[in-house]
């Protein structure tokens, strides 16, 4: 595989997804998302530093959605709130063409799957900055970290399935 990622996403519904980053949490995380949005998501992320393979996975990922949300009924805006277990997040994207990310979940702390970052913050930047989108996330409960990387991940995952929404 070369140096770069591929991303498909389906909008035909739930079924296979099938996603390689090299970060187990990010590849479990993704799986979620793509549950969560309905949608079909083939992901593959050619092994590198864990940070540039957030960073690839999150701009492969935005540049396969850049078509669908500006082609939605949705007008390429969607949210999503949903929980896992005790943590609750709202995700709002919009398909501004002003690439954005505001959120006031701050998981710096938290070095989830071996990351030396915030494996949310760098993720959702390159997805945002890939798809033209501006990306609100709330996070309304939530103590457990990876809890509430799940949280986040399903309601983006919700969101961007209504953003892509054709009916």
């Amino acid at each position: 595989m070369s140096s770069t990622s591929v991303a498909q996403v389906d909008l035909a519904g739930p079924g296979t997804t099938q996603v390689a980053t090299g970060i187990a949490l990010l590849d479990q995380l993704l799986e979620e998302l793509a549950a969560a949005g309905g949608f079909q998501l083939r992901l593959e992320v050619a092994p590198d530093q864990p940070e540039a393979e957030v960073e690839r996975a999150g701009a492969a990922l935005g540049e396969a959605l850049r078509p669908l949300v500006r082609a939605g009924e949705a007008a390429g805006r969607g949210s999503g709130i949903l929980p896992a277990d005790e943590a609750l997040a709202m995700v709002v994207v919009e398909a501004s063409g002003r690439p954005l990310v505001v959120s006031n979940a701050d998981l710096t702390s938290t070095l989830a799957g071996g990351l030396r970052t915030d494996l949310a913050a760098a993720f959702l930047h390159d997805l945002a900055e890939a798809a033209g989108l501006t990306i609100h996330v709330r996070l309304i409960e939530g103590v457990e970290s990876e809890h509430v990387l799940f949280a986040i991940f399903k309601a983006l995952g919700l969101a961007l399935g209504r953003a892509c929404a054709t009916s």
